[in-house]
């Protein structure tokens, strides 16, 4: 039963700051109100500004810049994407939209991201046998980049392109490089429980100025000019609405702001729990910069005298959302049918990871909530059988 006399405390709750009312009510007032506007036009200009690219595009979705992103490669049916396996669904979902078939590579345990060395494995297995994929979709997990130091060079070796899924990591970096900077095309996610938010909404960016204008094209029902409604191709209504870009920009002006506080609130979960016994936090090798979007950890039950999920469900008894850390793709009934190469990483971190509230406009009172929490769990083995 959920102690309600606690106010509810969820994972990752949106986070307004000072500005976004006051567009937003510009944006109204304007009546610019059905998609494309002024304020679409800044906050595309501002972002790509932010990510270190030529052009962006505001789309509804994330999953919708996925997908654009797999047209704009000419992605073919029956062809195969290699992507992350431990991902959110979403990831799967756009290269299926495609009629493309996902391969899933399985985690690496330096950053919980698809694995450099399976990837070059399977892409020279795939060429040996003339199927290289038709793209690599890598996923930045938990506001952490991919080990693109090592991914970039292994997919130009083959002249396969990368398309980045930054959806969870706007504001991190890797080696002074900002999320978002490493695929030929990158997506990011702009749904409610991210680093921002417009509510619903995404953003696609690349330094290829066709691929842009494609990208809005196709975006806008794939409307030719002319003076009635003329379509070549297929498109799709995708385009961000002024008002939700207006909150985008708003938003953009306190993204060092939210960043900060959400490695404040990992580094207190790790100061306090990182010594309890069977406790692992998810690793930031050297040279990256992670957003900390949220707080994932690993529990050993045989070391800390409960799983994971007793965990979250004491959690969820105190009126506290935490999650397991995204179930691999591979294990996914949705995608039983697609091929993967390993995923005993992937599956170990399913199993024993948890996500902890991280939002960034959690107090410290909140956080200690769920510490008390955690604590209370935590009974080691050596101390049960001496009771």
């Amino acid at each position: 039963m959920i102690n309600a006399s606690h106010q509810r405390l969820y994972l990752s709750p949106p986070h307004m700051g000072g500005q976004e009312r006051k567009l937003l009510l510009e944006a109204f007032d304007s009546n610019w109100i059905a998609p494309l506007g002024p304020h679409v036009d800044g906050f595309e200009e501002e972002f790509a500004a932010i990510v270190g690219r030529k052009h962006a595009v505001a789309v509804s979705s994330g999953t919708a810049a996925l997908h654009l992103s797999l047209r704009l490669l000419d992605v073919q049916p029956r062809q195969e994407v290699f992507t992350s396996s431990m991902t959110f669904v979403a990831t799967a979902n756009s290269i299926r939209y495609a009629g493309a078939k996902p391969v899933f590579v399985d985690s690496e345990t330096d950053t919980w991201n698809m694995n450099p060395s399976l990837l070059a494995e399977e892409l020279d297995r795939s060429m040996r046998a003339n199927v290289l994929p038709a793209a690599v979709m890598v996923v930045d997990v938990n506001g952490q980049c991919a080990n693109y130091a090592q991914i970039v060079g292994i997919c130009d070796s083959f002249g396969v392109p990368i398309i980045e899924d930054a959806a969870e990591s706007l504001g991190a970096s890797l080696h002074g490089e900002p999320a978002g900077s490493f695929g030929e095309l990158s997506c990011f996610s702009f749904n409610g429980n991210k680093i921002i938010t417009t509510s619903g909404g995404g953003m696609l960016v690349t330094d290829n100025e066709e691929w842009a204008k494609q990208a809005r094209y196709l975006a806008t029902q794939a409307r030719d000019p002319a003076p009635h409604y003329e379509h070549s191709v297929t498109g799709y209504n995708y385009r961000m609405s002024n008002l939700l870009a207006a909150i985008g920009r708003g938003q953009l002006q306190v993204l060092p702001d939210r960043v900060a506080k959400r490695r404040a609130i990992f580094d207190k979960y790790r100061n306090e729990l990182g010594d309890l016994p069977g406790v692992q936090f998810m690793p930031e090798p050297d040279g990256f910069h992670s957003t900390r979007w949220l707080t994932a950890l690993t529990i050993d039950p045989n070391q800390f005298g409960a799983d994971r999920e007793q965990v979250r469900l004491a959690l969820e008894a105190e009126n506290i959302e935490a999650r397991p850390v995204w179930k691999p793709m591979h294990l996914q009934p949705a995608f039983s049918d697609c091929r993967s190469v390993g995923g005993a990483v992937s599956e170990a971190l399913f199993q024993d990871g948890l996500c902890l509230p991280s939002g960034s406009s959690m107090s410290e009172e909140d956080q200690n909530r769920v510490i008390k929490v955690v604590k209370r769990c935590c009974q080691p083995v050596a101390v049960k059988a001496i009771r």
